[in-house]
């Protein structure tokens, strides 16, 4: 008797790493992974990388974008890397579409190759999942959203956007939330509650593991001295600012307080001077 063939998933999303941005969405990644080590899913990866003409360093995140190889096995899994144009001030309305026309050579060339998949597996609602239910349309496949924050908690505010991400959230067999406030979100624009999940972001146990609180925190502060954690990507929105600035309102109550902040990114000169 033969062993039941796997699930072919095809994940689809722009927050992919590659070995060139190492970082970028390695989130989403995880879950792939995870999702892997069960056994009964075949996976490719179909993550659209911005065009942009030059790899010189100068230009910074744009020159990784360049960099980018067009196809390559990353940890073990093949993910394709088309390329996608933005044009200047409407590219975020246009942005679904123009991920959809750049994904479907790539998407059609894993057919050709064998790889005929059961499920679009999309991450990050707009535009990735609005342009995985064009490439769902096209193919004839069923497809699923994974919400994962800014997508549902600022974009809507754009009425457009806001219109298309509708659209996709009625057309998705299921759509998947990092949080019960995503979820909510969805549910108030009228999406069956069967068709919504949440599922929380992991921890890799690898590399992770719970320890007694005390302990962790006498590895870091000696004392009892108060302790602050702000922990995410050094960009504006995560907040570490704010972090900052309830140290200093601690400080004359507690003036052995300490803030420790854990990430990188482009926020990490002006947290420092701050």
């Amino acid at each position: 008797m033969s062993a039941p063939r796997k699930v072919r998933t095809l994940l689809f999303s722009t927050l992919y790493p590659s070995s060139v941005r190492p970082g970028h969405g390695i989130f989403v990644e995880t879950r792939l992974r995870e999702l892997l080590q069960t056994g009964g899913v075949d996976a490719k990866v179909v993550a659209p990388v911005p065009w942009f003409p030059s790899t010189n360093k100068r230009f910074g995140s744009y020159a990784q974008m360049a960099a980018t190889p067009a196809r390559e096995t990353y940890h073990g899994v093949d993910v394709l890397h088309p390329r996608y144009v933005l044009p200047p001030k409407v590219g975020m309305t246009v942005a679904p579409l123009a991920l959809a026309l750049a994904a479907i050579p790539a998407v059609k060339k894993l057919i050709a190759e064998g790889f005929e998949f059961d499920v679009i597996d999309a991450h990050y609602y707009y535009p990735d999942g609005v342009a995985a239910a064009l490439l769902a349309r096209h193919f004839n496949k069923p497809f699923t959203v994974t919400a994962r924050g800014t997508d549902l908690n600022l974009i809507p505010q754009y009425t457009l956007p806001r219109r298309m991400m509708q659209w996709a959230a009625s057309r998705a067999h299921a759509s998947i939330g990092v949080c019960s406030a995503l979820i909510d979100v969805l549910r108030g624009w009228g999406i069956e509650s069967e068709r919504l999940h949440v599922m929380r972001n992991g921890v890799d146990l690898q590399r992770f593991r719970p320890v007694a609180q005390q302990t962790a925190k006498n590895d870091i502060v000696q004392g009892g001295a108060p302790l602050l954690i702000s922990v995410g990507y050094l960009v504006e929105r995560k907040g570490h600012h704010v972090a900052i600035d309830a140290l200093a309102n601690l400080l004359p109550r507690f003036p052995t307080a300490r803030l420790l902040i854990v990430g990188t990114g482009e926020e990490l000169p002006r947290l420092q001077a701050q």
